[in-house]
């Protein structure tokens, strides 16, 4: 007869359980959503950063062999993403593709300069790495000037400031309603299991052998909201890859993998605090209080 109410209230908790698991998974959902837009927001002003060109315009009547020696010595730069040297016949032929106009057949001569085209790595797209940049670049002798959208450049990385100050105002907020929503999520769940934990203290059991199940259940229960979070997050990402493929080649597979890896503890490590606090809570309060 003693086992009755154990296993009654063994068969309420469950439900609680399931929807503990469901919410717990909708919320961090929530949250692995924000965090990917994060990481893609980061990986997208890397890509415009680095399609920005800088063209170093080199003087008339220069032979190929210095000005691919000066690309090779470029190159080799840290700051380097992508490099092309652009002949002046080169340059003429872009100009007739681009415009429909065969300026050479009316002016009877190429106006245009040879070039060298750099791209450089994100980190280095900022005014003061491009000025440093700049000023190496116009010492060469061979070297007429540089040429870049400086305007663009102060504009994107004053853009991208200001984006990543809102970004992560939201994410502090959101994190922060995300773990108060997931304790209180699962100290409703634990409401329900008030009388059998008092039930097990009354009968002489340790608080750690009975929190013990309460807490190897919230590791798994965390765990498999983690997983549901993840399952779904992975399903919208895929989605989007269908309506926007060019998403596909922005991501990066390290963080998102961090991502989950993060998911997966977050669920895991509220889900025990929480439950961990709600029994020694029921543990402390008198019986007559439970009701």
């Amino acid at each position: 007869m003693a086992q009755q109410p154990g296993k009654s209230s063994s068969k309420k908790s469950k439900p609680s359980y399931l929807y503990s698991i469901i919410g717990v998974a909708l919320v961090l959902f929530l949250l692995g959503t924000l965090g990917t837009i994060v990481i893609h927001a980061n990986r997208l002003s890397e890509f415009f950063k680095e399609s920005i060109e800088i063209q170093v315009i080199l003087r008339d009547n220069v032979k190929e062999e210095q000005a691919i020696a000066l690309r090779d010595s470029i190159g080799s730069r840290p700051y380097v993403k992508s490099i092309e040297y652009v002949s002046k016949e080169k340059a003429a032929d872009r100009f007739k593709n681009e415009f429909g106009e065969d300026f050479i057949t009316l002016l009877q001569y190429n106006p245009l300069y040879a070039s060298i085209n750099v791209k450089a790595n994100a980190r280095y797209v900022n005014p003061d790495s491009l000025k440093i940049i700049e000023t190496n670049l116009s010492q060469q002798s061979i070297v007429r000037e540089i040429s870049y959208q400086r305007g663009l450049v102060s504009k994107l990385n004053e853009n991208v400031r200001k984006i990543g100050l809102v970004i992560l105002g939201i994410c502090v907020l959101l994190s922060l309603v995300v773990i108060v929503l997931i304790d209180n999520t699962i100290r409703l769940a634990m409401f329900s299991n008030r009388f059998l934990i008092k039930t097990m203290q009354m009968v002489g059991a340790t608080r750690w052998f009975i929190a013990k199940p309460f807490d190897i259940r919230s590791i798994i229960n965390g765990a498999i909201s983690a997983i549901l979070a993840i399952a779904g997050l992975v399903g919208l990402i895929y989605g989007a890859d269908q309506l926007l493929p060019e998403l596909a080649g922005m991501r990066d597979y390290f963080l998102m993998t961090a991502l989950f890896i993060g998911m997966i503890i977050l669920g895991i490590c509220i889900s025990l605090v929480s439950t961990h606090r709600s029994v020694m809570k029921y543990l402390r309060l008198k019986l007559d209080d439970l009701y």
